[in-house]
């Protein structure tokens, strides 16, 4: 463990969890800054393909959000 971030660790649980929302909201205020890995892109346009070849096959955000909520 890094010794300059001791103190986060004594932090409250509230706390953490607002330092962890601040830093990802920092990160997300610049999307372009986060890298996107040559498999991940390969993924998405493999994705991208089966979906165009059938579209049907796919399911709505709601249908999705459904089943996964289901699963807890």
């Amino acid at each position: 463990m890094n010794p300059e971030f001791t103190q986060v660790f004594e932090l409250a649980l509230s706390e953490k969890l607002q330092l962890l929302e601040d830093l990802w909201d920092s990160i997300a205020s610049d999307p372009d800054q986060i890298p996107v890995l040559d498999w991940q892109k390969e993924e998405l346009a493999k994705r991208k393909a089966a979906y165009l070849q059938n579209p049907d096959s796919g399911s709505s955000w709601e249908a999705a959000k459904e089943r996964i909520r289901s699963r807890q």
